[in-house]
């Protein structure tokens, strides 16, 4: 590590407080762009490199540690020139630096893998808001090393009020150990002046939405389309003898491609909502693998008809899917199909949960009143939800598909 910083490859809130270890907890928080993980993981890199760390590196669910908080922690070591002198498991999700220092990347979903890790230093949390409060208890309890400085690190996109976050560190008094980051993109100098203004936009088209994503402000309850829901860990004994529906909701550069799944219980009149996989930038061979990888391939799913280059693409994959109907009202009219029924939603699909905490009915500008249309944002799993029950909602009919010859 060298004995003096380059200032230039830092932003300066992260600069400013790059060797300060004196609070045992650091909360970095804000808005889409603002550079927040990035500068949290140079943080905690450097210091293991100064000296012999064991850092415990969490999110809620394991798959998603490869293409976020692992990839980052990887730049670093490329940024720094260690690579090569460092030992860097792939399998296990580990690495080891040049002095020792220890990287452990692992999922809550797998918590007796947790409990087996002894002499943790550090724990660095990515996407704080998928946990609940009792996970980050836990692993605040297991920071217990007897060495200099054990703290943690946590980060993340301020959602709901209605998320344990917001609770936490927001309203009640914090104790002195605890410091808090806030940033927006605005506070970050690296980024590209195209995606800057990509975000200002929102200004104009969605301030609410500009407000929170931009802005790093957490949302202000409003009238919920679904202000009731059920979370818990869904067993294999609830969901036994029940049909499966898929989902899926195109997105790209601004917005994600979202995959969601679950089962319904159309005599008990319950949707279960087991699993999602949510992610920018997947192309459609992208999209085709992932729902091969987690077997959903087989049976039957929809996608957005908007979109029947890329359903045709998929399904040349070999993947089982079809356009979903879209007709006048398809959207108010899914919705209030999905409100006959008791929503149960598994703890660890944590995009669909933020979304249904998130997704409000629209006001009309002149009389302040609600109106029957919902807000366009915070949506994509919420859709892919009401394609993958396309067939099951009244009065709506799965299209007769015909399959062209090939060069047509």
């Amino acid at each position: 590590m060298p004995r003096v910083l380059n200032p230039a490859i830092f932003n300066k809130w992260i600069y400013d407080t790059i060797n300060d270890y004196s609070h045992r907890i650091e909360v970095y928080y804000g808005g889409a762009g603002s550079g927040k993980s990035y500068g949290a993981t140079q943080k905690i890199y450097l210091k293991a490199l100064k000296s012999k760390r064991k850092v415990l590196v969490i999110r809620k669910i394991q798959r998603t540690i490869k293409d976020s908080i692992w990839s980052l922690i990887i730049t670093h070591i490329h940024n720094s020139g260690f690579y090569n002198a460092c030992r860097i498991n792939r399998s296990d999700f580990e690495i080891e630096l040049p002095n020792g220092s220890i990287f452990v990347f692992k999922g809550l979903d797998d918590p007796e893998k947790i409990k087996s890790i002894d002499g943790i230093t550090d724990i660095v949390i990515e996407e704080a808001t998928e946990l609940n409060e009792d996970d980050f208890t836990q692993l605040n309890l297991r920071l217990r090393a007897l060495v200099d400085y054990p703290q943690i690190y946590l980060m993340f996109n301020p959602i709901s009020k209605k998320n344990w976050v917001y609770d936490y560190f927001f309203v009640r008094e914090l104790p002195l150990n605890v410091k808090v980051i806030k940033t927006t993109y605005l506070d970050n100098k690296f980024l590209s002046e195209e995606y800057k203004q990509e975000l200002e936009r929102l200004k104009d088209r969605n301030p609410a939405y500009y407000r929170i994503y931009c802005l790093g402000e957490f949302a202000t309850l409003d009238k919920l389309v679904f202000p009731t829901y059920t979370t818990k860990i869904i067993s294999e004994k609830d969901i036994q003898g029940l049909k499966r529906w898929i989902g899926l909701d195109f997105g790209y550069i601004n917005d994600p491609s979202a995959i969601v799944w679950g089962f319904i219980d159309t005599i008990k009149k319950k949707i279960y909502v087991y699993g999602e996989y949510v992610k920018r930038g997947m192309k459609n061979n992208e999209i085709a693998e992932t729902m091969t990888d987690l077997g959903l391939h087989k049976d039957k799913s929809f996608g957005d008809s908007a979109e029947p280059k890329s359903i045709d693409e998929i399904k040349s994959s070999g993947v089982n899917i079809e356009p979903t109907v879209k007709g006048k009202d398809s959207i108010i009219h899914g919705i209030q199909w999905i409100q006959q029924y008791e929503l149960i939603v598994d703890e660890r699909c944590f995009k669909v949960i933020e979304e249904l905490d998130n997704y409000t009915w629209k006001k009309d500008k002149k009389t302040g009143e609600y109106i029957n249309e919902p807000v366009d944002t915070f949506n994509h799993t919420i859709d892919a939800i009401r394609y993958g029950l396309n067939k099951y909602i009244k009065g709506i009919k799965t299209p007769k598909v015909v399959n062209k010859p090939r060069g047509l």
